[in-house]
This record gives C-alpha cells, structure tokens and sequence, in this order.
C-alpha cells in the first residue's frame, strides 16, 4: 500500500522501562535535531514518517509492553501510515535475531550502545560536541543524570547485564558539566541514576568514589536537590553518609534495594550479603544522617521461596519501618543463574506475596504520614491536576513515592518552584496541605 504523505525527516521516539531508558531517549532526540530532524515524543497524532521504540526487555511484562508495542507500529507501517519503524534498547539487545524474523516490518534493530548506528542509518551524523547535552522529557525543573552504564554484579534474577554489558563509570568532571548543562537549562533537581550506583569510579579510579562526585555535585550553583537511586548495598561506600549530612543540597533519601532478608533467599540470588549485615548497614545509615528517608524495593517469589522465607521478609519490613517500599514479583528470565532453578513458586503465590508485602508497608506508610500533620515542609511543585497542585518533599522522588496536594482555589504555586507547606491531613501515601506565605 502507497504511503502517506508525511512530513520529511520527522521522527516520534517511543520510550518503554526505566529512568535509564529516559536518558538514552532524550541524547538521542538532541542528536536528532541537531541534524535538522523535527522530533516528538510519544506523540498520539499520526504525522511522522519515522518512529524510534526504544524498549525494555527487564521482565516478562516490560517484554511485552515493548513486544505489544512494536506490533502496534508495524500494522501501522504495514497499513501505510509510516515510513521508517526502528527499534532500539534493551529488547532489542537481548533478542534482535529472534525479532528479526518475527516482525520483518521493522526495517532495522540497535543495541543498548549502539545510537551511533542508528543515526548513521538515518543518514545522520553522531555529533561528538553534544555530548553531556539532552532533550529533556521530563517536566523542565529535574532530570535523571546516569553516572555509568552497565553492572558488573551477578544476581541470579537480573538480565541487566546481559543487556547493558560491564560496568563503565562516566568520568566526575563529565558528569559535573552535564549537571550544569541542565541546571542552566532550568533544572533545579537531578536523580543520579545507575545499574548500581555505588560501584562509581572502581573501574576508571581503581577505588569507590561516589563521595567526591557527590562532593563536587552540590558545588553546581543552582542546583538546589539530588537525590540518590539504586544503590547496591554489598560493599556500600559508607563515606558518602558524611557527605550527604554535610550538603543541604542533597536530598536525606536513600533508594537501596535490597530485595529480600531471608539468608537462604539472598544466597540463591547471590546478593552477597545477609540479613545481618543488612540490618548492620541500615542501622549506620540512620545514625550517620539522621532523618534520612530510605526507599527499597522487595522481590518475591524467588526459586525456592517457602512460607518461612516470606514471613522473615515481612517481619523484616515491619522491623524496619522503610519510608518507602515497592514489590516486584520474581519474572523468569532465560540466561540468567536463576533460570537454572525450578520456577516453583505458582504465579497466584507470587500476586499474594506482593500484595500482602505491600499492605503491611501501607500500614508503615500511613503511621509515618500521621507523624508530619502539622510540620511544614520545602515542596517542589510538578505540575497541576485537577483541583489540586502537586509538589514532592526531599523525601520523595518523582514517580514512584508520595505526593504533597494543595488546593488550587486556596492556594497558588508555580510550577518548577519550591514553596512551604504546612501539612494539615495525610493519607497512606499522600500529604495534604497549605502553603505558608510567611
């Protein structure tokens, strides 16, 4: 069937997974309008000649988003609606042959690393001077800033590497100038993001130096938070606990995943850790930057998991009292050491353990909301919704932790800034409250 009629050279990217999947979206839209290209992202209007997916292949649903995804692009092409359909990232990295020959309507595939080569099939040149420079997709005021690519650790469960190879660290004076490229764009807040965020600097400075980059980070004048993901806590580089305490400008939040606290389970993943040194280490945390708020993520439902192992993984919760948890249940992934076990936990087994993890941290979470009715608290504002303005304390990152409501007809908050709020009403997961002019 004839093609439509599009407009030349204009491209709409597709980003499917994770933060990390963000950056790799936005350097690329920067090198694509750097060589003259209009681009969209996620656009809903039919109007391209050119769509980019750019796919997670993490776990079976992320497979299939992107799977779904890619499909729902090819019948486009097919029906004559598109010009070009590329697909790149994770999926594509893990199982370009296979989806070769499954979905022919994809003129071509690219690796995790490999947007030299996609440009250079768009007849476009990959632009060395742009480096460090990106086409935001989030909301202005913050980004994601990945420090390194890759992950050298080797869990049972995780396909990460297999998909993003060793791990390389960005130099501290790359990732310096990359903050303040985006602070002069008008970004106030920066995630620093990894596979694992405390192996930075082993492979180039032959030591751990996270603490000197976060030392040198908040020097950046204007950048007012960052905040601290994915974090490994095998080997924790504890020296950057006195240095978080010593910023204002880095936020008291921790985003250490730490998986599972039964000893036989973190064997069987190979987390290189116990249960005691965990406990060890987040005692430590806590002593060292009092009032810090740690955010984790559990995974259930591992080969081998009993009823016993799950119950010390919930008395471990409780124990803990994390300020924020999320629950992920085990995915059996093909080239992995975990896919060498019996898959023997049934998937109804799996959905029960999540949401009974997940009821007990909604419990936690309520009691710790409770605690901050009637303190008041710097809020980042991200955007309006309805009758409400909706901001983030230092404690919460966006996405995926709590949020700060106020009402629109009593109040008025520009969005990007900071303002006081004084917390009148909280819910399991929300805040609700009043800015304080004075």
């Amino acid at each position: 069937m004839r093609t439509k009629s599009h407009k030349a050279n204009k491209v709409n990217v597709i980003t499917l997974g994770c933060s990390k999947n963000m950056v790799d979206s936005e350097v690329m839209m920067h090198q694509l309008r750097a060589n003259d290209f209009e681009v969209s992202h996620q656009a809903t209007q039919l109007d391209s000649n050119i769509v980019i997916i750019n796919t997670c292949g993490f776990i079976d649903r992320a497979k299939e988003e992107s799977v779904n995804t890619i499909l729902e692009y090819s019948e486009l092409k097919e029906a004559g609606e598109l010009e070009k359909l590329y697909v790149t990232g994770c999926l594509s990295e893990r199982y370009r042959d296979d989806l070769r020959q499954e979905i022919p309507e994809v003129d071509d595939w690219f690796g995790t690393l490999e947007l030299p080569l996609l440009l250079e099939r768009l007849n476009a040149d990959y632009k060395h001077e742009l480096i460090g420079e990106r086409s935001l997709i989030t909301p202005p005021h913050y980004a994601y800033l990945k420090i390194s690519e890759g992950c050298n650790r080797t869990c049972a469960f995780c396909a990460i590497p297999l998909m993003r190879g060793k791990h390389v660290s960005k130099p501290i004076e790359d990732v310096v100038q990359e903050a303040k490229n985006l602070v002069r764009d008008g970004v106030k807040e920066i995630m620093l993001i990894a596979q694992e965020l405390t192996y930075y600097g082993l492979d180039i400075y032959k030591k751990r130096r996270l603490d000197d980059l976060l030392d040198a980070l908040a020097g950046v004048e204007g950048l007012e938070w960052i905040r601290l993901h994915y974090a490994y806590p095998t080997k924790f580089p504890t020296e950057i606990l006195p240095v978080i305490q010593a910023h204002d400008n880095i936020c008291n939040y921790l985003d250490i995943p730490l998986q599972h606290a039964s000893d036989p389970v973190l064997k069987r993943m190979r987390r290189q850790i116990t249960r005691l040194e965990t406990e060890a280490l987040l005692d430590r945390v806590r002593a060292e930057v009092p009032g810090i708020a740690i955010r984790t993520t559990m995974l259930v439902g591992f080969p081998g998991e009993t009823e016993e192992d799950f119950q010390q993984l919930c008395d471990f919760v409780e124990e803990q009292q994390f300020e924020r948890l999320g629950v992920f249940t085990y995915s059996h992934e093909e080239n992995t050491a975990g896919f060498a076990l019996e898959d023997d936990v049934p998937e109804e087994v799996k959905q029960e353990r999540a949401a009974a993890l997940m009821e007990i941290q909604q419990g936690i979470s309520w009691s710790k909301n409770q605690d901050k009715v009637g303190k008041t608290y710097k809020v980042l504002f991200d955007r309006k919704e309805g009758d409400y303005f909706i901001g983030r304390t230092e404690f919460d990152s966006p996405e995926v932790d709590n949020e700060v409501l106020v009402k629109a007809e009593e109040n008025f908050a520009r969005i990007g800034d900071f303002a006081r709020v004084e917390i009148t009403y909280a819910e399991e997961f929300d805040l609700y409250g009043n800015i304080v002019t004075k």
